[in-house]
């Protein structure tokens, strides 16, 4: 459980909460830059559901976290927090999560944002400025000057970073929506860089057509994508015991620089038999769209309910997802 400490009101439908964290739970709190929070929302109809938002804040600047939340049409989380939260209140929090999140904070990057995407770049922004060297280009695309979330922000960070800092906002009601073409205009000079972007579907498609007009590498290009969870990762695990267990597999588990072996039943996932036994096994989603949960094995064989965010070359590579991920062979051998 974390605190809201402030609520800060951004724009006309879009709000930040700033959590305290215990400080008993601080380094299981410690986070990357650009990564999420996946907050508990109470539900009339199913007693909660999941939704994750990405983290504003940055860990290299000693600002408290801070996710930032923005009203969608029918949208029932992120309607739930700007109508409801207000200091004093306690949400329940998995610890952060996500791969959207730089390698190196002295490459200079190139960042794409719209709307509310800008939450995980906005993190990554900060980062690179007051963590590494890296010179850093936003291009941030919104309806109207009204609607530009962090616009104060943003201006500070220009004035206090001018030698490093480019922001180039693009407005629908100026300019109209960017294209491919006039993305990859924007984008040319800045080929060398790796660029990070964030919004809603049609922007993060013109996005990526636009980067391979201007020949950035693909391998240079890192997108997020916000999805709703459709099922609830705080929900208490049963895993098989007796009978039920008798045909289990062996799991090995190398888990922050510790092994572990474990009774795998075969209807449960590793993440549940992992947390079942008290390991803290990373995850968010328990859906496999986040990719928290991704191990290699090592010896064995599983098989999973869907590949979830992995691709063909991970898979190759012996990559899994723990929350999909059931034993085939008798013995699997697991990384983390």
């Amino acid at each position: 459980m974390v605190t809201v400490a402030a609520v800060v009101e951004e724009t006309a439908d879009a709000r930040s909460l700033v959590f305290e964290v215990p400080p008993e739970c601080r380094d299981r709190f410690a986070y990357r830059p650009g990564q999420f929070l996946t907050l508990r929302i109470p539900s009339d109809r199913t007693g909660s559901v999941a939704r994750c938002y990405s983290l504003a804040s940055s860990p290299h600047t000693g600002e408290a976290p801070k996710v930032t939340v923005k009203r969608t049409a029918g949208g029932y989380g992120s309607n739930w927090v700007c109508d409801h939260v207000a200091v004093g209140d306690t949400i329940e929090v998995l610890p952060p999560s996500g791969l959207f999140t730089p390698p190196d904070l002295d490459e200079d990057l190139l960042l794409f944002a719209a709307g509310s995407g800008i939450t995980p770049v906005m993190s990554i922004l900060k980062s690179a400025l007051g963590g590494g060297r890296a010179a850093v280009t936003l291009v941030y695309a919104n309806r109207d000057e009204n609607s530009v979330i962090f616009a104060e922000e943003l201006r500070e960070l220009t004035a206090a970073h001018a030698d490093r800092l480019t922001v180039i906002h693009q407005l629908e009601s100026v300019q109209g929506l960017p294209t491919p073409a006039s993305l990859a205009a924007l984008a040319r000079p800045y080929r060398p860089r790796r660029a990070f972007l964030c919004g809603p579907t049609p922007f993060m498609d013109a996005v990526r057509a636009g980067l391979d007009k201007a020949g950035m590498p693909a391998d240079h290009v890192h997108a997020e994508v916000f999805t709703s969870l459709s099922g609830d990762p705080f929900e208490e695990i049963v895993v098989p015991e007796g009978d039920d267990a008798a045909d289990a597999a062996t799991a090995v588990v190398e888990l922050d620089g510790e092994t572990h072996e474990l009774v795998w039943p075969r209807s449960s996932t590793l993440v549940d038999v992992m947390l079942a036994n008290g390991l803290d096994a990373p995850y968010s989603c328990r859906e496999g769209e986040c990719g928290s949960c991704a191990c290699t094995v090592t010896d064995g064989e599983v098989e999973m309910a869907h590949q979830g965010m992995l691709d063909a070359d991970d898979i190759a590579a012996g990559y899994v997802l723990g929350c999909q991920a059931r034993p085939v062979s008798d013995a699997v051998s697991i990384e983390f």
